[in-house]
């Protein structure tokens, strides 16, 4: 079994816009088309049973049309999605509770791209709402390339966070790209040993494998999730590089499957059923 914790897709009729937008921003190759069937097409390439798709709300007026697109690919073997929130709605209490009820598991949120500080009292309260309604809250950690001279979460700031969020977010946040993108020094030293998920998403494919190692070691295998943030990595070279980290059988495992069921409350039999 093997999870990919963070992949995009986006609806047929706008999967070649946005995924050509997004490239020429960033200064990046996809490696699908940014369609549900071509995420399907290479899971099966590179043998991964699951991938959760994360959207991303850059305007509080997207919010409908997004987690219904979310709530629409349940049925997908193979296909775990997660909703998204904005941090400026005014309605927010109200749009959570929408994403519960659709059957949603977690959200993404993108300070960069939602242009809000990961630690502003407007994601405290957002993080902490969607924790208590037991959502799973992942965000974007680090530098991105769409927007390489802003860092608008830190390790510094997602420290700050996680400890005004409190104790409902432990072991409900995961921060992406090995906890900062493009800085692990800093993740090291601010947020290893925390009870915060780590997914590898990008990192995996981008950094030395050395460093992803040494992120892994100091933070603990039973709190980093495989991902690769596809179609920005390719999947099956990043799952080729998972067994390059020199992981125990144990923690190769935690890595690739049982760290994201425990995460997501599904089981080995649950997660059987409903693999590609």
């Amino acid at each position: 079994m093997l999870i990919d914790f963070h992949t995009h897709v986006f609806p047929d009729a706008l999967a070649l816009r946005a995924i050509s937008s997004l490239a020429a921003q960033a200064d990046e190759t996809p490696s699908t088309d940014g369609t549900v069937a071509g995420l399907l097409a290479s899971m099966k390439a590179a043998g991964i049973t699951h991938s959760v798709t994360l959207p991303v709300l850059t305007k509080v007026e997207q919010f409908d049309k997004v987690n219904e697109f979310a709530a629409s690919l349940l049925d997908v073997p193979g296909i775990i999605p997660f909703g998204g929130a904005h941090p400026d709605d005014g309605d927010i209490d109200a749009h959570l509770d929408r994403i519960v009820s659709l059957g949603l598991r977690g959200i993404k949120l993108h300070p960069a791209y939602q242009h809000t500080l990961v630690d502003d009292e407007k994601y405290v309260r957002l993080i902490r709402g969607a924790v208590e309604r037991d959502l799973v809250v992942l965000l974007h950690s680090g530098f991105d390339a769409g927007f390489p001279d802003e860092l608008h979460c830190s390790p510094e700031r997602a420290a700050r966070m996680l400890d005004a969020v409190g104790e409902a977010g432990r072991g409900r946040i995961v921060l992406a790209h090995s906890g900062a993108n493009r800085m692990p020094d800093e993740v090291i030293r601010c947020l290893a040993g925390r009870d915060v998920y780590f997914d590898l998403g990008y990192t995996l494919g981008y950094d030395d494998l050395a460093v992803t190692r040494r992120v892994i070691r100091a933070h603990g295998a039973k709190r980093i999730l495989f991902a690769t943030d596809s179609p920005w990595n390719d999947q099956a070279e990043d799952a080729r590089r998972l067994d390059m980290l020199d992981l125990t059988p144990e923690e190769r495992e935690d890595v690739a499957w049982r760290n994201a069921a425990r995460l997501l409350s599904l089981g080995e039999s649950e997660l059987e059923a409903r693999a590609v």
